[in-house]
């Protein structure tokens, strides 16, 4: 069965770069629509999602920033990879960029080559993402992946990573947004940091491994990814305000 080539959104308000950049990536096997400024791309948004966006920053009637804003607040575009071209190469430029979340820049003038670069390796990696959430990686804890919101999202990158001692960096970087913009919105809609929220799933994950029937404590902090079992201990009893042993007594007594 053949498949469908990905699915290109190029913004661009430059005639001449926008036809080129169309022409090269069709050549190059993508499936491109061009739109000419960020509301015509948000009409066409409305109708289509594409497998990637690549975006003028500074563009008449609705710039770069403000489409990529305005379409983040829908669930259905956040695991859109957006990439920006821009000629701005000032650093409050790239870092207010990042903390509103776009996932790469392109600066102006560019090689088109390190512009196909950039779409192949995050189109793979979306991929990668897209195979992996398929998976039911356990065996006594079922994790469903449809329709999910920022948090869901976030949990499943966690939980799939339980044993591991994933960083925040790529916790981040799975969910396309900078370090910064991720703690800055589970600061907001958790009043905790990214450190915290992380760890307190993981005794979430450990709780529901004894509602499942696990009952060795040590099994319970290897499978939760604590390397230590006084940590998990400790962090168990500060969540739950109970030891673990205590709390699977309790459970088995119920």
């Amino acid at each position: 069965m053949k498949t469908k080539p990905p699915k290109i959104l190029l913004i661009e308000d430059d005639i001449s770069l926008g036809q080129t950049i169309s022409e090269l990536l069709e050549i190059n096997g993508y499936d491109v629509k061009w739109c000419h400024n960020g509301l015509e791309a948000y009409h066409y948004l409305e109708q289509k999602v594409p497998d990637i966006i690549v975006c003028d920053l500074m563009m008449p009637i609705m710039s770069g920033e403000e489409l990529f804003l305005k379409i983040r607040k829908f669930k259905k575009y956040d695991e859109i990879p957006f990439l920006i071209i821009t000629a701005d190469v000032t650093f409050e430029m790239k870092i207010k960029q990042l903390e509103n979340g776009v996932n790469d820049f392109i600066i102006k003038p560019f090689k088109i080559q390190e512009l196909l670069l950039k779409i192949k390796n995050f189109l793979q990696f979306k991929n990668i993402l897209i195979k992996r959430n398929t998976l039911d990686p356990f065996s006594k804890v079922t994790i469903k992946l449809k329709n999910k919101n920022f948090f869901e999202k976030l949990n499943d990158i966690i939980i799939n990573n339980i044993k591991t001692n994933i960083t925040i960096d790529k916790i981040a970087t799975e969910l396309f947004i900078s370090k910064s913009a991720l703690d800055k919105k589970i600061r907001r809609d958790k009043q905790m940091n990214t450190t915290t929220y992380v760890r307190q799933l993981r005794i979430e994950y450990a709780i529901r491994l004894i509602e499942a029937g696990e009952t060795n404590v040590q099994q319970l902090a290897d499978a939760s990814g604590f390397n230590s079992l006084s940590y998990f201990s400790i962090s168990f009893k500060g969540y739950t305000n109970t030891s673990p042993k205590s709390y699977i007594k309790k459970r088995n007594l119920n």
